[in-house]
Parts: structure tokens; sequence; C-alpha cells
């Protein structure tokens, strides 16, 4: 049987409700929270939005936070452990990447809630927050499969983990929805904030044709906008879109829009839901029906795509929403099943 939290009723409220409610105006820390990343929370997408819901967690809720960059497996078991000793309640492990890290050091330190985004194996105290960003890729899929001129578009991502192919198979999908005939283009960096590497990568895509390209990197990200725009100087025709937080500021000029989660508020639902007593044993899955998840337009750019096209993104993100329109995913969760 899959076992999951797909949201409980206080944690339902508190992503309605966005960043109401605060904490005690105390000497004295509600609770202890902790992030750890393993890239810089200025990449403007993943880890910006978690630093972010980590400042929520202090501003709303009253917690004493803290937050380190860990890049390392052998870094990941010693910020665990010093969290643990310095008597951190709760400590929300950015990535995939830190569930192995994340089992040892819960069997270790049962006393301490331990929040894995993206990851896939499941305690009583090792929790993975797993976001349904395929909902929101889906949708930039239609975009670009509308937008394209060349019949080719591109993805370039980070590490290929299971969360982020998620992301490309749904995109994918969104793009033969619209446009079967199409063209899709495939490649990873190895890392996930080498701007260069992501810039080559995009470039090599835009001179196989692409003229429309989304990633999945976190600082890596800045060089997919920088092809795209030095393709537009060029004379050519090409456009960006984001991935896991909104980026149309980045390069507003060339980007049709956005796949978003809104990390801030996740986080501080789960928060609210661990101060609940509510976490443990399952996993939470917030998705677009929450308005965690979107696909975000540019306004920017609104005059250059057809009516037509945003209509059609628009109902099927209803159809998203309802439960009418599944979209592809990646089951990568520990007693997640296809049909779960």
């Amino acid at each position: 049987m899959d076992r999951r939290v797909t949201v409980s009723a206080a944690l339902a409220t508190t992503l309605l409700c966005g960043a109401c409610g605060g904490g005690a105006d105390t000497d004295e820390p509600a609770f202890r929270a902790a992030l750890l990343t393993s890239g810089p929370v200025s990449d403007a997408g993943w880890y910006a939005g978690a630093y972010e819901g980590l400042l929520m967690m202090r501003d709303s809720l009253g917690a004493g936070v803290s937050h380190q960059q860990t890049r390392t497996p052998a870094e990941f078991d010693e910020a665990f452990l010093a969290y643990a000793a310095d008597g951190y309640d709760l400590v929300f492990a950015h990535g995939f990447e830190y569930q192995d890290a994340a089992l040892r050091a819960g069997r270790q330190f049962p006393e301490m809630t331990i929040v894995v985004s993206g990851g896939g194996r499941v305690t009583e105290n090792v929790v993975p927050l797993v976001f349904t960003l395929e909902e929101g890729s889906y949708l930039a899929g239609m975009m670009a499969g509308g937008m394209t001129v060349s019949g080719t578009v591109g993805m370039v991502g980070g590490v290929a983990i299971p969360p982020v192919q998620g992301t490309f198979r749904a995109f994918e999908a969104g793009v033969f929805a619209v446009n079967p005939d199409a063209r899709v283009l495939e490649a990873y960096i190895g890392n996930w904030d080498d701007v260069s590497a992501a810039k080559e990568a995009a470039s090599a895509q835009l001179r196989q044709g692409a003229d429309v390209l989304i990633h999945n990197t976190d600082a890596a990200s800045f060089g997919v906008f920088q092809a795209v725009r030095e393709r537009v100087a060029e004379g050519e025709v090409a456009w960006a879109i984001g991935m896991n937080r909104d980026q149309n500021g980045i390069a507003p000029e060339v980007t049709l829009g956005s796949a978003v989660i809104d990390i801030p508020r996740a986080f501080l639902a789960t928060a609210r839901s661990w101060q609940a007593g509510e976490l443990g044993g399952v996993p939470i899955y917030v998705g677009s029906s929450r308005s965690v998840i979107d696909f975000v337009p540019n306004p920017a750019v609104l005059d250059a795509i057809p009516a037509g096209l945003l209509e059609e993104v628009d109902s099927a993100r209803v159809r998203i929403r309802r439960g009418e329109l599944e979209v592809p995913r990646v089951h990568f969760v520990e007693g997640e099943t296809e049909e779960g």
C-alpha cells in the first residue's frame, strides 16, 4: 500500500494562508531549525527559496535558525552531528543527495527530525518533502511546444537524479501534448553550480536547432539564460524557461516563464505540522492543488505568446488541480507505487 500524506488539515491551512501568524516575542526561540544546502543560497532558485523558507520560520514561528552549505557526504554527516549536539529540533536537508546521511543521523539522533527535500526514504524522524514539480514543468512543456519555431526544444539538468528526471519527463509530455512532432534534447552537466558548463550545454543545444530551453539546475542556471541571451543578440529566435523559483526577472527579455515551487510556503507549513506532532513515518507531498507548484508566464513577454496558447496552458492547470489530468512522474519514494 502507498503510504503518503498529501496535506494534513493543519498543513493545508498553512499552505493556504502563507506566512500568517507569528511566534512569541521572547528571548528563547520557540524551537531550533537548521537548513543544509549543497550550493549557494544566492542561486535565485532552489537554494534561495529554501533559505527564504528558513527565514520565514524565524519570523513567523519564532524559531532559532542556522544555515550551512555542505558539499560532500562527510560534510553532510558532520553538519547533522553538529546540529544534534547543539540541540536543534528540526533540520531541513535540501536535496535528494542528503538522504543517506539523513538516515544515518536519524538513527543516531532519534529526537531530531530531518526533512529531506526530494528524498525517497522514510523513517519515524526522517521525512521526505516531495514537490510535485512535474505539474509545473508539464505546463512549461506546453508553452515550449507552442512557442518553438524550429520544432526542437532542449533541457539542461544538473545531476540525473530521479526528481530532476521526473521534471524532464513531464516537460517532454507537455511539449508533445501541443506539438507531437517536436524533438526534445536532454543534457546533464554533472553538478549544480557550474555556470560555464551549463552555458556550454545550452549553447550546444541551440546549435542543434533548439529554440526553447528549460533547465533544472541551481546556480548553474545563469549559464543557460546567458546562452539564450547571446543567441538572441546574434539575431536568432530563442527562449529560456526558469525552474524551481520565479526566475522571470533574471533575463526578462528572453524568458517565457518559470516552473515554480513556493518552497518558503511549503517549509513554513512543514514546520507547523512538526509543531503539531504530525510528522513522521510518511512522506509529505505538496503540489499545484495547494498552489505550491505552478507555471508562471513572464508578464514582460506576454505580447509574444499567442492568446490561444495561454488559454490552453490555463485549462491544463485547472485540470491538473482538479485531478482530471495526470502528468508523468518518476516514482522514487520508498513504498510509492505507479498507481499511488
